[in-house]
């Protein structure tokens, strides 16, 4: 489809009556995302996953489009949304694609799930992760692809296989982009349940928490024996976050 003049590319899964919009961060796609739209589909909801344009993916590469600015993330996600659903849809951002979803006006969202939103406050950036990304990016190889998402994952959290391989191909044939600016927030208020990792090292709760406090008016629901790839470590206790916006969220996951 073409969204805001941007080729989009969709996947959907499932046949429920509930649509998810998943909306994945940087670097990340639909293909990256098999965990979490496997528990989606499994919890009876009807599931699209995009490929964000001017990310690794298969819609349009160009990032000119947007020109940097979150508020044109936000009017093509609405676009989006408006062609893929006739009701109401939920919408699960992690990271980037969280400031994608906190700044679309969209009147089909009905609800949010964000996850390690990025878009409130700056990314911290340790001497570890910078170390780890300057390796996979100048010399991209299954190894240094690992050590990266090592730091993005909870200790004892082993990257999977494909992702991997995923990262890998990233790092060969295409650039990472920045951090996002300061998301841009609608007038109108929707349902927001806000999650991120105990040990997220780009958002952790010290930092994520006070602004979504005083950005968002919400408290932050923090993971134990996670990192900032939620979306990863913990699919099921995401799609049970589904059902919870707007209530008190499930028990936290036993940590593995």
């Amino acid at each position: 489809m073409t969204a805001k003049h941007a080729q989009t590319h969709v996947v959907l899964a499932g046949s429920g009556a509930t649509t998810v919009v998943f909306v994945p961060g940087t670097n990340f796609n639909a293909a990256a995302s098999l965990p979490l739209a496997t528990a989606l589909v499994a919890a009876g909801y009807r599931v699209v996953l995009v490929d964000v344009p001017g990310q690794p993916g298969l819609s349009s590469g160009e990032r000119g489009l947007s020109g940097g600015r979150l508020s044109w993330y936000g009017g093509w996600l609405g676009e989006v949304v408006e062609k893929i659903s006739l009701d109401p849809v939920v919408v699960i951002g992690h990271s980037f694609g969280a400031a994608i979803a906190l700044s679309s006006a969209s009147p089909r969202i009905d609800r949010l799930v964000l996850v390690s939103p990025a878009g409130l406050t700056r990314l911290r950036l340790t001497p570890a992760v910078l170390a780890a990304s300057a390796g996979w990016f100048l010399r991209p190889a299954p190894t240094h692809s690992a050590r990266l998402l090592r730091t993005m994952l909870a200790p004892g959290h082993p990257p999977r296989e494909e992702l991997v391989n995923w990262m890998t191909l990233v790092a060969r044939h295409s650039r990472s982009s920045g951090a996002p600016g300061t998301a841009t927030l609608p007038a109108r208020q929707i349902p927001r349940l806000i999650v991120t990792g105990e040990h997220d090292v780009f958002l952790p709760p010290g930092r994520i928490g006070p602004a979504v406090r005083s950005v968002l008016g919400a408290e932050l629901h923090v993971l134990a024996g996670a990192g900032h790839l939620v979306v990863e470590e913990h699919p099921e206790y995401l799609s049970a976050l589904v059902g919870a916006t707007g209530r008190p969220a499930p028990d936290a996951p036993p940590q593995l």
